[in-house]
């Protein structure tokens, strides 16, 4: 399991052994706490669809055994002695990223995100050459760089997710200005799961108008009435495609399957801007026209970096903003996966690790 010698705290987890979509009750050992690391007993963590990918290996480069997990709130046990940010009894989380360089430009500018050495909080190599395991387990030691508060003001179970979903589209939306305030600026979402519906709250609390755009003419009632979209669009429909076309300012697109931009483009205003934050296996289809008549910008955006996650989180708290989630015990993880693979979720697993139930 670890390759070091100072890997001596017993740990309690749940790994998958094998690609067989399934995951196993797993005792492992995590390294000591350095004099930079915070100890956290972990209360809750968030089931992300990558953690499917990995547990199933559809990218073909998960090691075994595999503990999943970067969406992990806790109370910090235990600092090191270079530690001063943080002490036992804080309410922290820790999201995609276990390690980076620290010093090369994207690292001295928290984008530690693209550090060409970044280290995933698992399936990851760690600085001790150790594979990192994830938030489905009992207990966590991080580097005090890659962990951030989580404000009083939120719950523990319903923060989990922010730590890779809300992060995973606040990064692009403040990139893109899309959080100024400006007045009349509208967003289209393409796509209302997991990071859909937290880019909802964002465009509503930032006063934008927000679209939601959908194959399933089920997601109209949610999004309007449990999320307070001011509008929704069957991208399906023809007809209701072109009423709203060169209407949006934004468009946030978390659709993972396979799809054309086209039709999405055509929704843009001139210079309009479009931000791809989900992974389709095979590659997306982009027409040059709607580009090359729309002055129109394509980009992606891959979650953020330390100092931009704990900016989102301290709005978070401020705005009262959390996922929807859906509380599984352990017990239920794998039977939480089965309905995650079908989509059978709204809008987000969170396992209960502690067994404390909801609303720490």
């Amino acid at each position: 399991m670890e390759v070091t010698p100072n890997h001596t705290q017993a740990v309690s987890g749940w790994a998958a052994m094998d690609a067989s979509g399934k995951v196993v009750p797993f005792s492992f050992k995590r390294r000591d706490t350095g004099v930079d690391d915070v100890t956290i007993k972990v209360q809750y963590c968030g089931m992300c669809h990558t953690d499917l990918h990995f547990i199933n290996n559809d990218w073909g480069i998960t090691m075994y055994p595999l503990v999943p997990g970067h969406e992990i709130t806790g109370v910090v046990t235990r600092v090191g002695t270079n530690v001063s940010g943080f002490r036992p009894g804080d309410r922290v989380g820790v999201g995609c990223i276990a390690a980076s360089c620290l010093d090369c430009d994207h690292c001295r500018r928290s984008e530690e995100n693209y550090c060409d050495k970044v280290t995933l909080t698992y399936n990851g190599i760690f600085w001790d050459g150790s594979v990192t395991y994830g938030g489905y387990s009992d207990m966590l030691v991080a580097h005090k760089r890659f962990l951030v508060r989580i404000p009083d003001s939120l719950p523990l179970d319903a923060a989990a997710p922010l730590l890779c979903a809300g992060i995973t589209v606040y990064s692009p939306m403040k990139q893109h200005g899309m959080l100024l305030g400006e007045a009349g600026r509208s967003l289209g979402v393409v796509g209302l799961g997991g990071l859909g519906h937290v880019a909802v709250k964002f465009g509503k609390a930032f006063g934008l108008r927000v679209t939601v755009i959908s194959t399933s003419p089920a997601k109209e009632r949610e999004a309007r009435e449990s999320l307070k979209a001011d509008d929704f669009v069957l991208s399906t429909d023809q007809k209701q495609m072109q009423a709203m076309a060169r209407s949006l300012d934004y468009v946030i697109d978390t659709v993972s399957a396979q799809h054309s931009l086209g039709p999405i483009l055509e929704l843009l205003k001139v210079n309009g801007k479009l931000v791809l934050v989900a992974a389709p296996d095979k590659p997306v289809e982009l027409p040059s026209f709607p580009l090359i008549f729309g002055k129109r910008t394509v980009s992606g955006s891959m979650t953020g970096g330390m100092k931009e996650t704990q900016e989102m989180m301290d709005l978070c708290g401020k705005h009262n903003i959390t996922c929807d989630i859906e509380l599984v015990s352990t017990d239920r993880i794998n039977e939480a996966l089965a309905r995650l693979a079908r989509n059978d979720v709204r809008y987000r697993f969170v396992v209960d690790i502690a067994g404390n139930g909801s609303r720490l």
